[in-house]
Parts: C-alpha cells; structure tokens; sequence
C-alpha cells in the first residue's frame, strides 16, 4: 500500500503524524517505509531522532537527488538501528521493519518534473511497494511540484494496479478546513490536478480521506466555572462540525482525529506506550495514533458510500 501524506498549509501537525501512524504499524508487525518527499524541509530524521539526519542526508544520496539522477540508490536508514533514541532500537521482535529514506540536506522544490523524473519516481515507489507492507510518502504542503511529481507516477501502468491512500491532514479550525477542502476540491487540487495527469476522479476521491489533529476538548478541564465559555465552545465545535460537512469533509471522509497532545507542543517525536505509561503522554494520543493505524488498513474504511 502506498499512502500519501499532505496538507494544504504547515504546522497542521501532517508530519508527526505520519511519523506516529508509521511507528504503530511498524510495532503491530508490518514492514513500513517513510519516504520524505517533504523536499524543501527533509525532517522526518528529526522526528525519529536520528541525528546523522535530521535535516536530510548530508551525502547527497537523498531522495531530492535520486529523483534528479544524481545517485543510483537513494539512501535507507534503518529506525529501530541507529536512532538516538533508546527504545526505539529495542522494539522486540514482533515488531516490523521502520525504514526512513531522508530527503536530501539543503535541498529545495522541484521547480518542474520531467518524464525522467516522474519515471524514476515511479520506479522508486513500485520498488517499495515490493519491499514493505505500507510505504508512507510525506508529501510537502500545498499544491506543490511533490504533489504533481506522485500523481503523475501513479497515473503511470505500472503504479495503476497498486493500491494508494490519500491522508489529507487539517487542525480543527476554519481556516485549515477551508484550506484542506480547497486542496482537494478546488481549483488546481488534488482532483483537478489528478484528473489531469491521468486518474479518474471519483476513484481517487474514493482514496481520499481526512485527518484532523490537535483537536482540543469541547468542554475542556476549567469550564466548570464558566458556564459561558463552555456554551460557546460547544456551539464553535458543531459549527466547525457543519463547515466540514458543507465543504465535504464530513464523518463519512473522516479518517480519524488526534488530540491536544501537551508533548507535541514541546518536542515534536513519536509517542511511545513508555510515554504514556510514565504519565508523560496522554493515554488518548497513543490510543488516536493506534486507531488511525487500525482504520488506514481496515477496508471498510475505503468502502464507498
């Protein structure tokens, strides 16, 4: 399975999240690739704690440029062997493989993808279908070239067959509903853009599903003595409940939500049973996390409505 992972804007939360999803897949057994194609900001290295990558690979080896043809092989790093971070180099072994390919350190947006380069990313990606159970490709935000680039690739035979998801993440705001729904449905989106290079539109919205995160409680601890406040959170969220669905991100396009996760605020990472257990994370992080993995692999999630 292929997922792709983008937002219409930054600091909607897509990346941690994808980092969270791929760790929980990884320790309920699959085999899982992370592919940064986050050109202008290659951190997911940051994010799993691997210091030789933080900010893309230093070698030249990156995605950015073996997409470029610049290097034959692009670069793997083994997660759960080299991070920083001690628990996660002591999964156990029921746990699947976590390999990140880094983007490329100072690297930048493709300005334009020649059919060399859609080929080789097509190549790159049917090669990690092979390989892993979910390959998880962490797009850049907006209508950008990496968004053009892997939908130009899976419109080729040889992805077609494939079976591809589309994780659009959004913060539970106006604005980023707006937004998310503009990158989907509006001029120049997912869909137009889609139906240009090659997909039929309704299959590839039937792939699509939403993500919101850092949803905050409605009636959040404090409340209790401001029965104003509380009335008037309560009337935002069904508000933001009814623009969702005005703009076609309802229940029915919902993949799943996470919470405010006090952690996150601090220091971006992926969220470990320990965390929690330490009483350092929320129970309700590591619980979203777990259960958008669930949903992501469940069939019934994609069913048609």
């Amino acid at each position: 399975m292929l997922v792709f992972s983008t937002s219409d804007k930054g600091g909607t939360g897509r990346s941690v999240t994808s980092c969270n999803l791929a760790y929980r897949l990884c320790v309920s057994g699959r085999n899982v690739a992370y592919v940064d194609f986050d050109f202008g900001s290659p951190t997911a290295g940051a994010l799993f704690e691997i210091s030789s990558v933080e900010c893309g690979t230093p070698q030249q080896d990156g995605v950015h440029s073996y997409l470029l043809g610049e290097t034959g092989v692009a670069a793997r790093v083994d997660v759960r062997a080299v991070s920083d971070r001690p628990a996660l180099r002591r999964l156990g072994p029921k746990a699947g493989k976590l390999v990140l390919f880094p983007g490329d350190e100072g690297g930048a947006e493709f300005l334009t993808a020649d059919e060399t380069i859609v080929g080789r990313c097509a190549e790159l990606l049917h090669a990690l279908e092979q390989e892993f159970k979910v390959v998880i490709v962490d797009l850049s935000a907006g209508r950008s070239a990496a968004l053009e680039l892997v939908l130009r690739a899976t419109a080729l035979p040889q992805l077609r067959a494939l079976t591809a998801r589309w994780l659009i993440f959004h913060r539970w705001t106006r604005q980023h509903i707006l937004a998310a729904s503009g990158l989907v449905h509006g001029s120049h989106g997912l869909v137009q853009t889609g139906k240009e290079c090659g997909h039929d539109p309704l299959e590839l919205l039937d792939s699509v599903r939403f993500i919101r995160t850092a949803v905050p409680q409605a009636t959040p601890l404090g409340t209790v003595d401001r029965p104003a406040q509380a009335a008037w959170l309560l009337e935002q969220n069904a508000a933001l409940k009814r623009l969702a669905s005005a703009n076609r991100l309802g229940a029915s396009t919902l993949l799943g939500e996470t919470p405010m996760e006090p952690v996150l605020h601090w220091r971006e990472q992926v969220i470990m049973d320990m965390d929690v257990d330490a009483k350092i994370a929320d129970p309700a992080t590591a619980l979203a996390y777990t259960e958008l993995a669930r949903r992501l692999l469940d069939p019934a999630t994609w069913e048609r409505f």
